[in-house]
C-alpha cells in the first residue's frame, strides 16, 4: 500500500492543523498489567481451561500504527490505522 510521507493533520500540542511526516511505528508488546488480561489470566489459570471457544485462525495482515511527526512544534503522536496492509510505501506527493 502507498502511503504519502508528509500529511495535513490534527495535533493535539499544537491544537490545529499542521503538516506532518508519515512514519511507521512497531507496536509494543500489549501489557500483562491490564484488566482484561489480568481476568484471562485468573480466568484460564487451574483445572477451567479456556473460558471461550478457541479463535480459529489469523487475520492474514495486521493493522498499522502510523507515527505523525508536527513539522512545527515536533511532537510525534500515534494513530492505529484502521486498514490492513501487507507492505507499507511511503510516497512523496
Amino acid at each position: 500500500m502507498k502511503i504519502p510521507k508528509e500529511r495535513k493533520t490534527y495535533c493535539p500540542k499544537c491544537k490545529k492543523h499542521t503538516l506532518h511526516t508519515v512514519l511507521e511505528s512497531k507496536r509494543r508488546k500489549a501489557s500483562e498489567l491490564k484488566w482484561g488480561q489480568r481476568q484471562f489470566r485468573r480466568v484460564t489459570s487451574g483445572y477451567r481451561g479456556y473460558p471461550r471457544p478457541l479463535p480459529s485462525g489469523n487475520k492474514p495482515t495486521k493493522k498499522l500504527d502510523l507515527r505523525y511527526k508536527c513539522k512545527e512544534c515536533g511532537k510525534s503522536h500515534i494513530k492505529r490505522s484502521t486498514f490492513r496492509a501487507g507492505k507499507v510505501e511511503f510516497i512523496q506527493q
